[in-house]
């Protein structure tokens, strides 16, 4: 059974998941890299989220502040060796939780079309296309999608 904390960017756990995430980034993202990663540093991520097997870190996200009633889901990642048993979905249902209890009416995101096991999780957990907003107005790569929580 996965077990979740809350906690922030300066989990030890955390950053190594996040190691992670970002070496597969660059790998998929080819050389549109450079420009997401600028828009992912969590040195100032406050609302964090690691799932631990047997003690053993292997899934992460985090929400940070968006717009006044809406939270941004960032960093969701599960290692390799652990995917396909819907451990981001649990990570991403407390993530929404934590946004709720935090006042927030609504989740955004945005992912990139190379990364379609991504843009599959968030449909299933409800969330829905729009318009690419921010720096990824007119990024071609982008997608980005939102969700409304439950009041």
């Amino acid at each position: 059974m996965l077990q979740l904390i809350r906690t922030d960017s300066g989990n030890p756990d955390f950053v190594s998941l996040v190691k992670l995430l970002d070496q597969d980034l660059a790998v998929r993202d080819g050389g549109d890299h450079a420009f997401y990663a600028q828009f992912n540093k969590i040195d100032l991520i406050k609302h964090a989220v690691v799932g631990y097997l047997d003690q053993r870190p292997v899934a992460c996200g985090a929400i940070k502040p968006f717009s006044e009633g809406q939270m941004e889901v960032k960093r969701m990642y599960v290692h390799p060796d652990y995917r396909g048993k819907g451990l981001a979905s649990e990570v991403l249902q407390e993530l929404e939780k934590w946004a709720g209890e935090l006042g927030s009416r609504a989740c955004v995101l945005e992912t990139g079309k190379r990364q379609p096991e991504a843009i599959a999780l968030y449909q299933k957990a409800g969330y829905a296309v729009t318009e690419n907003y921010g720096q990824y107005i007119g990024v071609d790569n982008s997608v980005c999608m939102r969700k409304d929580l439950p009041q």
